[in-house]
């Protein structure tokens, strides 16, 4: 409960960071199968596992979180909108061993179902369906999703085809999505849809109703393999990308998120939920938020100019800065390391919350976030200081300079000329030499 309490208060503090933190631990107790793994808190973003996480692996249905989030993203989407099934999606599916529905040509289904259909029964002629009708074409939709992974920052990510099957001009990283995944939970409906075990689909033209049930076995209750604090998002297979899981858990104001790629295949376990749940049981048992950084006290000063009662001003953090960490970490090992030059000064005025600076969080030698450093206080310039800053600063300004260059030449110049004139003065004075002769006297 007190585990509970503080999250919830340190999630106010959090920072959020642009990007996954540097930062990854080794867990104790058992093995990652998977080729590629990622392991980060939803909520600090900080990488608490990672295995390949940048290399290039294929990623089978997890492809469809694209899929599907460009459908709920699209101008033409309306969620009691009708989709007929049609026989244009044959040729792309026929022979290509992907999970298919059993709509049929012909019928028709509102597009929200459409959406679970891919994402939740993971249907790759739902898939193409759903392809055809956003994007007027195969090719103009699998353009639309390399647009969008561009526009993501995806840049380990490339797509061939909607539903993943295989191709080498369809690839990723866990890094990426992770990203992704990110990206796609901010909506509602695809949350939802994700993280559903059962779906009901409406009664249609052609069928009556049908269940749907969730290829996840993580947070399926009736499965082996499930965790009780695990949700979504979408598992993927083929032979060549092998078992592959993107999932997400919470437990006690903590969340994370496993991607997991390159999975064993076998016919007695299922690695890909194995993984996970011990990932997210290690996470749970063996890390907890740590305040870093308050905002109370200042982290260093900095010189400050043109200010009457101080020379320096103290810097704090803008934010605070909580972490997930290890709960035997040594607190002593943590510096916060700011970006200031030595010869890096503020002038007055200062405005209260100005920032000044940047520092980096530093943990077990590696950066784990970095945070803005501020001023607490607003403090006014002495107006005498800045006058004389001023001056000083115009007279000694590269203009001035110039000035004093063009000014010493012309007085070279004047000297130059008054030397040549006193010199021809002095000529003029001397008395002419007369040789004296004898012969005059």
């Amino acid at each position: 409960m007190t585990k509970k309490i503080i999250s919830v208060f340190f999630a106010i503090l959090i920072v959020a960071l642009t990007s996954f933190s540097a930062v990854a631990y080794t867990p104790t107790g058992f093995e990652v199968d998977a080729k590629s793994a990622l392991l980060i808190s939803m909520d600090t973003n900080e990488v608490l596992y990672e295995k390949n996480a940048d290399q290039k692996v294929y990623p089978a249905s997890i492809t469809k979180i694209m899929t599907v989030i460009l459908m709920l993203e699209n101008k033409k989407y309306n969620e009691n909108g009708l989709i007929t099934m049609t026989e244009d999606v044959d040729p792309y599916i026929t022979g290509t061993d992907s999970s298919v529905s059993n709509i049929q040509v012909g019928e028709q289904i509102r597009q929200i179902d459409l959406c679970y259909f891919v994402l939740m029964s993971s249907a790759g002629d739902c898939a193409y369906l759903a392809a055809l009708t956003y994007g007027g074409t195969v090719e103009n939709f699998v353009k639309m999703m390399n647009d969008k992974a561009q526009k993501l920052g995806l840049k380990g990510t490339h797509y061939g085809n909607p539903v993943g099957l295989h191709d080498e001009q369809t690839y990723t990283t866990a890094r990426d999505t992770a990203e992704l995944t990110k990206y796609a939970l901010k909506n509602e409906t695809f949350k939802k849809i994700c993280e559903s075990t059962r779906y009901t689909v409406p009664a249609t033209n052609m069928s009556g109703e049908r269940i749907l049930s969730t290829t996840n076995f993580l947070h399926d209750n009736t499965t082996d393999y499930f965790y009780q604090y695990a949700h979504g998002v979408k598992t993927g297979y083929t032979d060549e990308a092998g078992r592959c899981l993107v999932s997400t858990a919470t437990l006690e104001g903590y969340n994370y998120m496993c991607v997991l790629f390159g999975c064993t295949v076998s016919d007695y376990k299922r690695y890909e939920f194995i993984d996970s749940r011990n990932l997210y049981r290690w996470a749970f048992n063996n890390f907890s938020y740590k305040e870093i950084a308050d905002t109370k006290n200042p982290v260093c000063e900095v010189p400050l100019k043109l200010a009457s009662d101080t020379d320096y001003l103290p810097l704090y953090v803008e934010d605070g800065f909580i972490s997930v960490m290890p709960d035997d970490a040594d607190m002593s090992t943590v510096i916060i390391k700011p970006h200031i030059k030595e010869d890096f000064a503020v002038s007055a005025p200062v405005k209260k919350g100005q920032k000044i600076a940047t520092a980096d969080i530093i943990y077990a030698e590696k950066v784990i976030g970095t945070v803005n450093l501020i001023s607490h206080d607003s403090i006014k310039a002495n107006f005498f200081l800045v006058v004389l800053d001023k001056l000083k600063a115009f007279f000694g300004s590269s203009y001035m300079i110039v000035v004093y260059v063009v000014i010493a030449v012309i007085a070279l110049i004047f000297l130059i000329q008054i030397i040549r004139l006193n010199k021809n003065r002095i000529k003029k004075r001397k008395v002419k030499y007369i040789p004296f002769d004898k012969d005059d006297e």
